[in-house]
């Protein structure tokens, strides 16, 4: 398409502390102009709960040894683990011609796309940003907007232990059964799976294959 930007690039951070990335996040949307390329972050976290802007402190139930990170995102509270994709999207908004809404739209018709790819039949739900399955949600969201740029973004459950959203209101909602890619599809890879994930996004940004960021991929620390 004519006048879009260049496909996002796309950074595989391996594992990395959650507080360290946060930051960097900030310093990117700081500091990045209208000519900066977008970027998209891969990656998982260590052990950590995070709440959001409004999370309410009530909702850690017993988060016993694993950490608490008060955020800058939006929504409640969550937690982060070892076989969870966590994807940040560090986009400019003004040049996608995207609102908030449409951008949390588009993020979570990406994870039904690639949940779809396992033959796992997913939704949204307008009262609970996320997305479920049969009501047990597997993919949460979680936004910041600053200088008409997007940062923070999305995790998803792929194949990790579920025991410490025991400890937790998940995104606030008490008694929320939460659920993960292993469940209900076998063993799957981490790294295929944000892969597929990469794609169904930058499809749902208007990217045709031979546009996406493949093409400009990194695997570096930012």
């Amino acid at each position: 398409m004519a006048g879009r930007p260049p496909a996002p690039r796309i950074r595989r951070l391996g594992t990395r502390d959650y507080e360290p990335v946060w930051h960097e996040m900030q310093h990117f949307t700081d500091h990045r102009n209208d000519s900066t390329p977008d970027e998209i972050w891969l990656l998982q976290h260590p052990p950590v709960f995070t709440l959001g802007q409004a999370g309410k402190p009530e909702h850690l139930l017993d988060p016993g040894d694993i950490p608490v990170v008060r955020s800058d995102r939006g929504g409640q509270v969550t937690y982060h683990g070892p076989g969870q994709l966590v994807a940040y999207l560090l986009l400019n908004l003004r040049r996608h011609r995207l609102g908030v809404r449409q951008l949390v739209n588009l993020i979570e018709q990406g994870l039904v796309d690639l949940l779809a790819d396992y033959r796992i039949e997913a939704a949204a739900r307008p009262d609970a940003p996320g997305v479920y399955v049969e009501g047990r949600k597997i993919a949460s969201l979680g936004l910041r907007v600053r200088r008409g740029c997007s940062f923070h973004g999305l995790a998803l459950n792929v194949d990790m232990d579920l025991e410490p959203f025991s400890r937790i209101n998940p995104c606030g909602y008490p008694d929320l059964e939460v659920t993960q890619l292993k469940e209900l599809a076998g063993a799957v890879s981490i790294d295929k799976v944000a892969e597929q994930l990469t794609d169904h996004i930058l499809r749902r940004l208007g990217y045709n294959q031979d546009q996406q960021a493949r093409h400009n991929n990194e695997t570096s620390t930012p």
